[in-house]
């Protein structure tokens, strides 16, 4: 395994009782130009920086977060308990709302730090029903919610389908191994092919760098505990993205769920070739410009 390294980023520390929090930053390339805050929250099989601050040769800007600080962003993201260099101690499984609790004491560093206003809330799988959990409790720290390869009730979920066939070995621990292998399954499950290989072995990288194994909280949340969040209860502008191919986040659950978001300051985006880990895909672009869109959209002086 090649050394991982991160680099022209600032690590932080805070706390959640006792448990102490890991975030990273990188700021703006374009302070003359702020666009706003944004805090990347990660899934439930890697922690932060392998997900939104990966570095992979030859392709320009593997990390979101460098391609949205060049956009004039502050970039943020944190690893949850239970994950990456967060701490790992209480013997817990980590689930969807201690995830959420982890995102109320990392915004309140992140909004004293910053000065920000409100933060832009990007989440992807089970780390965008923390990040929907999140804006249900706490929507006056948010400016915009974006809920990447989402599920809500489950049904239709055929990636959650073939979960639940191990959900009692999940729920009889704390943490599941991970591998190289694993990792490999992530791309394999739903489209080979819409990522490419040495993009694949460079997220392994990352990912085993800093774990060899995960908490099954989300898991067990998301196989047998759905719906966790109500939509009609998420009142901030949000968009919900769903790729192509993504397995967990059926077409037809997202929808229903779109229909009740009670904002009309909102969006539904399919991306095109995309299955499950966005940010990982041949058409990573593609997610970069529907955010960078969504996180633009002016205020609008009539509401009707």
């Amino acid at each position: 395994m090649r050394k991982v390294e991160w680099t022209n980023g600032t690590e932080h520390w805070t706390k959640k009782g006792d448990i102490k929090l890991f975030l990273w930053e990188k700021r703006s390339t374009r302070p003359s130009v702020r666009k706003g805050t944004i805090l990347f929250v990660h899934g439930s099989s890697m922690a932060s920086q392998p997900t939104f601050d990966l570095h992979v040769p030859g392709r320009p800007f593997s990390s979101a977060m460098d391609w949205f600080a060049a956009q004039g962003y502050d970039t943020w993201t944190m690893d949850n308990e239970g994950y990456g260099r967060s701490d790992k101690h209480r013997p817990i499984n980590s689930d969807i709302s201690t995830g959420a609790d982890d995102l109320v004491a990392g915004s309140e560093y992140i909004l004293e730090k910053s000065n920000a206003g409100k933060l832009l809330i990007y989440g992807i799988s089970s780390g965008a029903l923390k990040a929907a959990m999140f804006a249900e409790r706490h929507p006056e720290r948010v400016a915009r919610l974006a809920l990447d390869a989402f599920v809500w009730t489950g049904e239709g979920s055929h990636t959650l389908n073939e979960r639940k066939k191990k959900l009692p070995e999940f729920s009889a621990r704390n943490r599941r191994p991970i591998d190289r292998a694993f990792v490999h399954s992530i791309f394999q499950r739903d489209h080979p092919g819409s990522a490419d290989a040495a993009t694949v072995e460079a997220f392994a990288d990352a990912i085993l760098t800093l774990d060899d194994s995960m908490p099954t909280g989300t898991y067990v949340d998301m196989c047998s505990r759905l719906p966790l969040v109500d939509p009609t209860r998420i009142k901030v502008p949000a968009i919900i993205l769903r790729g192509e191919f993504d397995g967990i986040a059926a077409m037809d659950d997202l929808i229903k769920f779109f229909i009740l978001l009670p904002n009309m300051d909102k969006q539904f985006s399919v991306m095109e070739g995309i299955s499950h880990a966005s940010f990982q895909q041949k058409n990573y672009m593609t997610v970069y410009h529907i955010l960078h869109s969504f996180f633009t959209m002016p205020d609008n002086p009539y509401k009707g």
